[in-house]
């Protein structure tokens, strides 16, 4: 089809960055290259046996029809349930939509809130997606830069500084994706006193990397009362159970905006697939010791979040923090701006991407994509040996850089 065909709605578009580089090294692969690909987004571990079973039998007893929009009425309460016993959160279940993954969430979210010209707050490295979804409700992004610095955390007095008359949404995860900057309770406590200075200013917290956090108790800023009518909670199942292919994600908000989701998904996508909905609630009901998967991918992902870090400590000019939670690393790169090979020079961080997976064959997303310029992302859901071989490669083409 001719390009000009196509509505100025999807023309404004980009491809999501990290699903091109995944697409890319698909690519090399097929032709027979041995690419490690650490620009995935999802853990590299199996969905739980139990969780599994829950989806067969839901085949076999024929939970195979039409769902709810919002999602059976047992999916959530189950969401409630879980809002209550780990984030001490009140919900009822008419405020709960479960939606073909969190994605969709934020998407019902933004589409449900933002007007032509509303001034969208996004504090940077931000998912690929926000801004992108921006777009599609019309909306304005504004970008809070942060650096390694602070940890990639903005403060509730920059905040302060972004918000206008126009401001209408403040977007923010944490766990963060690509930082895996955690924000503790007393930073979100100062952020959201600051947001909650405009009574019609709303949040989206965006919580789906919960599950994996190793400093501790995860901390939601809609705990704090004052601003929780206005807050969009979103989450799921993909990251924490290792269910990325399931789609199954939810919202928590006040009544009029979980009505908005319904009807808004209700002419768009409907309910989502049954026999995802009947496996999520048996990861959201089962007890820790019929997941004990789920236990075994977090101390995993710890151990090679210290393993990379480690690894990385070797290869001069790549700037690291520690990561407090999700499973990336989230190295500064200015040191390799401006060199070159003899024959490219690595005007940016997309280039210098470029130039790894061309000469090392280690597939990485570059940090501008996320708003984090002069960054790239490494995700560690991988082996340790493929860690160890990535590093390896890509401190010996690092080293013909000049």
């Amino acid at each position: 089809m001719i390009h000009h065909h196509l509505s100025n709605r999807v023309n404004s578009l980009s491809e999501s960055a990290t699903l091109q580089m995944t697409r890319r090294s698909r690519e090399l692969k097929d032709a027979g290259i041995d690419v490690i690909n650490l620009s995935i987004g999802e853990p590299d571990f199996d969905t739980p046996e139990s969780v599994k079973a829950a989806g067969i039998d839901a085949i076999q007893k024929n939970i195979t029809h039409y769902p709810p929009v919002a999602g059976f009425n047992e999916l959530r309460k189950a969401i409630t349930a879980k809002l209550k016993r780990d984030n001490n959160l009140d919900y009822a279940m008419n405020q709960i939509i479960v939606s073909g993954g969190a994605k969709q969430s934020i998407a019902n979210a933004l589409l449900c809130l933002v007007n032509p010209g509303d001034e969208v707050i996004i504090p940077a490295p931000y998912w690929v997606s926000y801004p992108e979804m921006v777009k599609l409700a019309e909306g304005k992004s504004v970008i809070i830069p942060s650096s390694i610095e602070t940890n990639f955390k903005v403060t509730a007095e920059q905040v302060e500084k972004y918000i206008t008359p126009k401001s209408k949404l403040f977007i923010f995860s944490s766990p963060c994706n690509p930082s895996g900057s955690v924000y503790s309770k007393d930073e979100l406590e100062a952020i959201a006193k600051v947001l909650a200075k405009k009574d019609d200013l709303y949040v989206v917290s965006d919580e789906i990397y919960e599950m994996i956090n190793f400093v501790g108790k995860h901390e939601s800023i809609a705990q704090f009362d004052f601003i929780k009518d206005r807050v969009v909670v979103v989450n799921g199942v993909s990251k924490g159970f290792a269910m990325t292919g399931w789609r199954i994600g939810y919202s928590a908000s006040n009544k009029a905006i979980a009505d908005a989701c319904n009807t808004l998904q209700g002419q768009y996508t409907s309910g989502s697939a049954t026999i995802s909905q009947m496996a999520s609630l048996k990861a959201l009901q089962a007890a820790p010791s019929e997941l004990v998967e789920v236990a075994e991918m977090q101390r995993q992902f710890r151990e090679r979040r210290d393993y990379l870090l480690k690894l990385l400590a070797d290869v001069p000019g790549m700037k690291t923090n520690v990561p407090d939670g999700a499973f990336y690393v989230f190295p500064e790169v200015s040191y390799y701006i401006g060199k070159s090979d003899g024959d490219k020079i690595i005007k940016d961080d997309t280039d210098l991407c470029l130039y790894l997976l061309d000469k090392a064959h280690v597939a990485l997303v570059s940090g501008s994509a996320f708003g984090g310029v002069n960054y790239i992302r490494f995700s560690y859901a991988c082996s340790k040996d493929d860690l160890t071989e990535s590093v390896k490669r890509i401190k010996k083409a690092l080293e013909q850089l000049k």
